[in-house]
């Protein structure tokens, strides 16, 4: 694997982090964690638990989930994907400094065919494509700012785009380690 740190990706909700994590892994051949996917086999569907116990529970949930996560890729080196909005606790961006963080770029056109299929999402109930650009623009910054590599998601399949990123992490990986040296 390419340094010697946890690999985490982050981005706005339907920028493909899942799928895209998924590909990596398969190709560093390391396991691979979606926070989101941890939630819920533990504590039941991301809509449930806004619904029952509201955004301020989830998001506490998903910090103690991201921090576990991390806590393991550290002993067993793996590729995490992060729930768009888990970069907004100050706690997890501590956590995140200890990895490498990969921001997937995208822009509303890209993503608005996989919100339009996918509704369950709680935070973009109602106008989801105005709810989306909304939320995006408030975190782009977070994203930016935690990135240590920023990857434009907008072309390319998903094998493509796992092996673009794969050169691009080997690229990082070698530089820093030359400055280390």
């Amino acid at each position: 694997m390419p340094g010697n740190r946890p690999i985490v990706l982050i981005g706005p909700m339907a920028v493909g982090k899942s799928a895209i994590a998924h590909e990596l892994a398969k190709r560093l051949d390391v396991p691979y964690v979606d926070t989101d996917g941890l939630i819920v086999e533990a504590h039941g569907s991301i809509p449930s638990i806004f619904a029952g116990r509201g955004e301020h529970a989830f998001r506490e949930i998903e910090a103690r989930t991201v921090a576990g996560a991390v806590e393991h890729a550290e002993v067993t080196p793996s590729i995490i994907s992060l729930g768009g909005g888990a970069v907004l606790d100050s706690g997890t961006q501590q956590i995140l400094s200890r990895c490498t963080v990969v921001y997937l770029e995208c822009d509303a056109e890209t993503v608005a065919s996989r919100i339009a299929r996918n509704s369950g999402r709680p935070l973009l109930a109602g106008d989801a494509m105005a709810r989306w650009s909304a939320l995006f623009a408030t975190r782009k910054p977070v994203y930016e700012r935690l990135a240590d590599l920023v990857m434009d998601v907008r072309h390319g399949s998903i094998t493509e785009l796992g092996h673009r990123l794969e050169l691009a992490l080997r690229e990082y990986a070698a530089a820093k380690q030359e400055v280390e040296n």
